[in-house]
């Protein structure tokens, strides 16, 4: 889900800026620029391994296995569990996002943008388009089932990502949002720019903070998860590192777009049922998960078609199910924002 852009909208969230409510380490908020008033965010971390997107350490490469949690954690995780938990009541996993690559030889190409490109967040610039390449959950370029169709290039000549949602490519290229990631650049906690949307609602890179198939079969993987929620599940408002929020209608305690959830230090590994699936628990344990879009299926790794490794008999779409969002914490990283939908570029 991404923004809908309304004058009218836009002015009742702009009005909510005065209430914002106090972050979650209970200071207060900033009430000009959502953020809070005090220093106590710039915790220092270490990182992990940078990977093959970014020459700079990102918000996904930090190791929070002993970062503090937020002081109502569990304030927020009981009325997670309250409203239902995960999307379809359990934690599944989508394997249809594919990350193609290209290099300075790859033909690019022009689109014609729709109604799901928005100004100033989205960018609008040729995109590498390798031959064989296909969008999310399709077999080639063409966007056949109306769903998201996200098109994600990785480009290892120019160093960039360019991560677009709803693609469709027939005898013209029709894009929607296109987020290009620079990746030789040292991003600030802003990313692309406050209250602006990327190829995710979030404003993150999408590719990531994907794992695959390769990463599981090594045994490791060195950086932070997507995941998803309902918008009944999540309350409106974001917190860093995500740069946006939607018009999500949970309330109460329920977290706000763009949470950072850590799977806690005691729960059994051992006792889930595959070693992919254990695997892809000891990274949710040391980097955690953001919280980057709307829907029912919790987790996205990234498509075997384009890895060595496949996903037959490494991981199923079900083998993360015994984990029930109260094995999570909460981790702080920051005050509530409200959704202004005024995007300001870096």
């Amino acid at each position: 889900m991404h923004r809908v852009l309304s004058v009218a909208l836009t002015l009742a969230a702009t009005a909510c800026v005065d209430a914002l409510p106090e972050d979650d380490t209970g200071a207060a908020t900033d009430e000009t620029t959502g953020e809070r008033a005090t220093t106590a965010e710039l915790t220092s971390y270490t990182y992990g391994p940078l990977g093959p997107y970014f020459a700079n350490p990102m918000f996904f490469n930090r190791d929070i296995a002993t970062a503090p949690k937020a002081t109502n954690s569990d304030a927020i995780i009981s009325a997670l569990a309250a409203a239902g938990g995960w999307g379809n009541g359990k934690m599944q996993i989508d394997f249809a996002l594919d990350v193609l690559t290209s290099d300075a030889t790859t033909p690019k190409r022009s689109f014609t943008t729709t109604s799901d490109w928005f100004s100033p967040d989205c960018d609008k610039t040729a995109v590498p388009l390798p031959a064989g390449g296909n969008l999310e959950d399709e077999t080639g370029y063409r966007c056949t089932t109306d769903g998201d169709c996200h098109l994600i290039v990785h480009d290892t000549s120019a160093h960039k990502l360019y991560e677009m949602w709803r693609a469709n490519i027939t005898s013209t290229f029709y894009g929607g949002c296109l987020a290009v990631w620079d990746g030789a650049k040292t991003y600030t906690s802003r990313l692309r720019g406050d209250q602006c949307t990327s190829g995710d609602a979030a404003g993150y890179p999408i590719a990531p903070l994907l794992f695959t198939a390769d990463e599981v079969k090594a045994g490791q993987i060195d950086h932070a998860i997507r995941f998803i929620l309902p918008n009944n599940h999540v309350r409106k408002g974001y917190q860093r590192p995500a740069t946006h929020g939607t018009n999500t209608t949970g309330g109460g305690n329920l977290p706000y777009y763009g949470v950072h959830l850590r799977l806690r230090a005691d729960y059994p590994i051992s006792s889930l049922p595959t070693a992919g699936a254990r695997v892809v628990a000891r990274a949710m344990q040391k980097y955690g998960m953001y919280h980057a879009d709307g829907g029912n299926v919790a987790l996205t790794a990234q498509s075997d078609r384009h890895t060595v490794a496949k996903w037959s008999g490494l991981l199923g779409s079900n083998d993360l199910a015994a984990l029930k969002v109260t094995d999570f914490e909460v981790i702080n990283h920051g005050a509530a924002i409200a959704v202004t939908d005024d995007c300001v570029r870096e």
